[in-house]
């Protein structure tokens, strides 16, 4: 029984809760209703029964008040009964002397303490300046609404909407239809956004382009600090500049310093040197004049016939004094899948200048059946196409000959040259070492060529020695193979690397 007591204890003190709060808000409402607009001067004031029996019509230097709002027109009509005003001609809302309202023609209900004002409407509040033809002002919750166009001067900014509603407690405009934002140093066009006039922060809640001297960005949401220059954008959000874009799901700019980070499906393109770079995260400098990608990359070298894929732990592209792409650094396991070349190296580096490929670090190189490696091997690419290869210290080429033999060629520097993205002759030059397997067409076995010279040509057809050619000092011999140990059919530092050669674009990422 006394849990039953309780809880009705509780339950009765609750409705009690319930009907004052809701006997407060009847009083709160009454006294309102009870705040009559109040006449403080007219030059000349007339009872017309002809418009209705509790109407006033008053004529000249019309000042009303109620509470601490006061209402200037040239003439207007007041019904005491309904508290319902209109008023005509240089009407003006004078709230709290903080917010003042101009407009040719008001109807304002003293209850419900709405105003609706037309043509040539004026909205000011010390830090921006609203223009409309049809307004409607709350003076309690303390918003004001347009829907046939409007227009904000706030500082340097201009802003421009169909619809638009303010809150001048909170200094807030929501913008919506037709949005346009302008500034001495950018154009905003938008299909919603938020506005504070305080802090000059432009929030985004839709599709929008913001467009600079040198730079155009699109978001569908973010904020932007116009005061200073700062963008943080975050659905479907990318920067133009130039010739190079970066897409992200989240993208963060400084325009003063024109430098920025992105995180999360990165995506940097240069249309000019035909590259896309994916990766997690990104920043970029315009005045240091590089561009960082890291994270999961991938890099597209495109071309008609056949694109090259790449992955490192990070790529950097450096930016000549006019903005444009001068090289691409990639760096720590870096590896590379083209059809007719693949590679890896620790680091690359790529002059689009003069069309160099770099490989430093352990470099190695496939082309078709040869494995080159050497201290360190530039590609040189002309019109896309690899036209010669330059291999430096300790420069070797291996192609496998049968199951467990290997042609094997090694010296100090080799310049390998290519017709059609195909090996076709090496120069090499400096302890110049050769073992190569020859065999009869039915590939039975005739001998080891074994041979030393300072200098060799090697001529190569459908990527398989043809001819070799020895200069100053040759030393060649052809041994049977029998005569021969295991050991000597491998030149010093041979090493296959079969298992570590990309097949596919996919292996790029195998290390």
């Amino acid at each position: 029984m006394k849990t039953i007591r309780v809880v009705s204890n509780k339950l009765f003190l609750f409705f009690i809760f319930v009907i004052c709060c809701f006997f407060a808000g009847l009083t709160h409402l009454n006294a309102q209703k009870k705040q009559k607009v109040h006449i403080e001067h007219t030059d000349v004031l007339r009872f017309d029964k002809r418009s209705g029996k509790n109407i006033q019509k008053l004529i000249g230097h019309v000042v009303m008040r109620q509470d601490s709002t006061r209402f200037y027109c040239d003439s207007a009509y007041l019904n005491n009964k309904s508290n319902i005003m209109e008023a005509f001609g240089h009407v003006h809302i004078d709230v709290n002397d903080s917010v003042d309202v101009f407009g040719d023609y008001l109807t304002y209900n003293g209850n419900s303490r709405i105003a609706i004002l037309d043509s040539n409407v004026i909205l000011d509040d010390k830090k921006m300046i609203l223009t409309t033809d049809h307004l409607i002002y709350h003076r309690i919750d303390e918003w004001a609404f347009y829907n046939t166009g409007g227009k904000i001067i706030n500082k340097d900014n201009v802003l421009t909407s169909r619809i638009g509603r303010y809150f001048t407690r909170s200094r807030e405009f929501f913008f919506r239809d037709s949005v346009v934002l302008v500034n001495p140093d950018y154009l905003l066009c938008s299909d919603t956004l938020k506005y504070n006039t305080e802090t000059e922060v432009v929030y985004i809640f839709g599709p929008t382009t913001i467009i600079g001297d040198e730079d155009s960005i699109y978001s569908e949401y973010g904020w932007y600090d116009t005061r200073k220059n700062l963008i943080q954008l975050r659905q479907n959000s990318f920067i133009q500049r130039g010739d190079q874009s970066l897409r992200a799901d989240s993208l963060f700019y400084d325009r003063e310093q024109k430098f920025g980070k992105s995180f999360y499906n990165v995506c940097l393109t240069d249309t000019v040197q035909d590259v896309i770079i994916y990766g997690q995260y990104a920043e970029f400098d315009r005045l240091a004049g590089y561009s960082l990608i890291t994270d999961s990359i991938t890099a597209i070298l495109i071309d008609q016939q056949d694109s090259l894929f790449m992955h490192s732990d990070t790529i950097m592209i450096l930016n000549d004094s006019k903005g444009k792409a001068s090289k691409i650094l990639a760096y720590y396991k870096m590896k590379f899948y083209r059809e007719d070349m693949q590679g890896m190296s620790d680091s690359l580096v790529y002059d689009i200048k003069d069309s160099t490929i770099r490989l430093y670090h352990e470099p190695v190189l496939w082309s078709d059946e040869n494995q080159l490696t050497s201290d360190s091997i530039f590609i040189y690419v002309n019109h896309n196409r690899t036209d010669s290869i330059s291999m430096f210290n300790a420069a070797f080429i291996v192609s496998r000959d049968d199951t467990a033999t290997f042609n094997q060629i090694q010296g100090r520097q080799m310049t390998g040259y290519f017709t059609n993205n195909e090996l076709t002759s090496i120069n090499v030059s400096g302890n110049a070492e050769t073992i190569y397997f020859v065999r009869e067409e039915d590939k039975s076995m005739i001998g080891v060529n074994i041979s030393l010279a300072s200098y060799m040509n090697i001529g190569l057809e459908d990527n398989k020695v043809k001819t070799i050619t020895y200069l100053e000092n040759p030393d060649a011999t052809l041994f049977p193979e029998r005569e021969l140990t295991h050991g000597q059919l491998f030149l010093k530092g041979f090493q296959w690397l079969e298992k570590s050669r990309p097949m596919t674009k996919e292996d790029i990422f195998i290390w």
